[in-house]
């Protein structure tokens, strides 16, 4: 899946906003990233690299393994495949961006 691709559904997941009023960013490294900032109506999702609340660093492949259900978030972290800058309590709260 690509970048543009992965941006989009995000967006659609996310709506207008109102329920995650957290910012985070996804960095995929090279493969780029994705920024969800849902502390302001409506909410924005971009691929902008600006502040956030939290990182999320994972591979693109790595992601969409989360994405769709094959791989665990928690083991992927414990794996060091996830890493995780800022505030934990957001990336914790993330599963209901991701499905």
């Amino acid at each position: 899946m690509s970048l543009e691709a992965i941006t989009e559904q995000m967006k659609s997941r996310i709506g207008a906003g109102g329920n995650f009023k957290k910012s985070v960013k996804f960095d995929f490294g090279d493969d780029g990233l994705v920024r969800i900032d849902d502390k302001v109506s409506p909410a924005i999702v971009d691929n902008d690299d600006a502040p956030v609340d939290c990182t999320v660093k994972v591979s693109m492949a790595d992601f969409m393994d989360i994405a769709n259900g094959k791989q665990n978030a928690q083991m992927a972290f414990m794996m060091g495949k996830l890493k995780i800058d800022g505030d934990m309590s957001v990336a914790l709260q993330l599963g209901s961006i991701l499905g």
